[in-house]
């Protein structure tokens, strides 16, 4: 008589590796799930200028529409990653992005500044899941050796996400206005949710956990999580400020440019996305700190060669920090799903409300960088958040993980 079949338990099942077709779609679907949740952040940024005249606010108050919706991701991000441990990942993250792609249709109806600022904030904390959630699903369905890159090409995903929510709506702006602007958007970004809804696979290594919001404390008792947890919030402070901001001083003297040449600057996220898969790999292959670090001075780099009024120079600026920018998320994000040996939804929205605070915080204090100091006010602030979060990668090599609240004697060096 044949021996019966014993099931593979959930957990054993094997992870994905690099050139499986499991994986193929992880990439596809999570590609796609960048895409609609980052068109749908930062579809006011490239509009701030038109909002700003339209509702008679000043740069720093027409900001909040972008800080707002920041805001409210790093306020849902721990609470919805830890219903993600209860109910599962792929579920939240699909119920996420279909929630905020909903919301984003109806935020063209909005009649007064408070009603858009108002739904701005909704639609943010409809769609925390997906980047609440994204970084744990990758850390638990691909293999270690394989996570940097998938992680990568997530990030490229959001980054062309945010190309997107820029350009659509600064090319439609100057033919039929912006409620037009974010209608073309809204449709888009619909259009990548349901191919993300197509594409996703099931999760294989997930268990259902009760929630312990000990584990939140562990993670940051970890020295290197912190770390990672500053470099979060300094990048994206920096990263959002100077998006919000540069599209004054390019309408503005001396550069005086259109509304539709200054909404092609978020092309400049193309080069960040394919930076951000070719990083991963790079920290899989030479190591994290390393990489992570040349990702900031690269930067940082990048900021200085704007401060001239260069158009040219700005240009080039404007590129090399975004590629540097967009290296230093996908190495830091992926990290911390490497370091965090459990709960890792948590580890990865503890990032997220950092990542998601130095956005809403940060790029709201740019603003009144800006107001101040103009330009070259605003460039400074940057590079003082840079140069703190060099300081916290720097720290990394000698820092050891924690587990249960207490530190392990292995030092994790990559």
């Amino acid at each position: 008589m044949a021996a019966p079949v014993v099931p593979v338990p959930l957990q054993e099942a094997e992870p994905h590796r690099l050139g499986s077709p499991g994986l193929r779609r992880i990439n596809l679907a999570l590609f796609a799930a960048g895409l609609t949740t980052f068109m749908s952040l930062y579809c006011t940024q490239a509009l701030l200028p038109e909002l700003s005249g339209g509702f008679g606010v000043s740069p720093a108050e027409a900001s909040l529409l972008v800080s707002l919706a920041t805001g409210a991701v790093a306020v849902a991000v721990i609470p919805v990653s830890s219903l993600s441990e209860r109910y599962g990942r792929t579920r939240v993250m699909l119920v996420s992005s279909v929630a905020s792609a909903l919301v984003g249709l109806l935020i063209p109806l909005c009649t007064t500044f408070a009603l858009l600022a108002a739904a701005r904030t909704v639609q943010g904390l409809a769609l925390a899941g997906v980047p609440a959630v994204a970084m744990a699903y990758l850390a638990e369905e691909v293999h270690p050796e394989s996570l940097g890159g998938a992680m990568g090409r997530y990030v490229a995903g959001t980054g062309i996400g945010g190309v997107l929510g820029r350009l659509v709506p600064g090319l439609v702006t100057d033919v039929a206005g912006w409620r037009w602007a974010l209608a073309a958007t809204g449709v888009v970004a619909l259009g990548f949710t349901v191919l993300f809804w197509a594409l996703l696979p099931p999760s294989r290594r997930f268990r259902p956990g009760r929630v312990e919001y000990r584990t939140l404390l562990a993670h940051l008792r970890d020295p290197g999580l912190r770390r990672l947890y500053l470099i979060a919030l300094v990048a994206m402070a920096g990263f959002v400020t100077v998006y919000n901001f540069l599209t004054y001083r390019l309408l503005d003297a001396p550069f005086h440019l259109p509304q539709a040449v200054v909404g092609l600057i978020a092309v400049t996220n193309i080069a960040g996305s394919a930076a951000s898969a070719r990083a991963g790999v790079l920290a899989d292959r030479s190591g994290r700190r390393r990489v992570l670090v040349g990702a900031l001075l690269l930067a940082a780099s990048g900021l200085a060669l704007t401060l001239p009024d260069a158009l040219p120079l700005v240009a080039v600026g404007l590129l090399v920090f975004t590629v540097g920018f967009f290296a230093t998320h996908a190495v830091a994000s992926g990290w911390v799903g490497l370091r965090a040996s459990s709960a890792r939804a948590q580890a990865s929205a503890l990032y997220l409300f950092a990542y998601y605070l130095g956005s809403s915080i940060g790029g709201t204090a740019g603003g009144v960088a800006y107001e101040r100091g103009q330009w070259t006010g605003t460039g400074l602030y940057v590079l003082l958040l840079l140069a703190v979060g060099l300081v916290a990668a720097a720290g990394m090599a000698g820092t050891s993980p924690v587990l249960n609240g207490r530190l392990v004697g292995k030092v994790r060096r990559k």
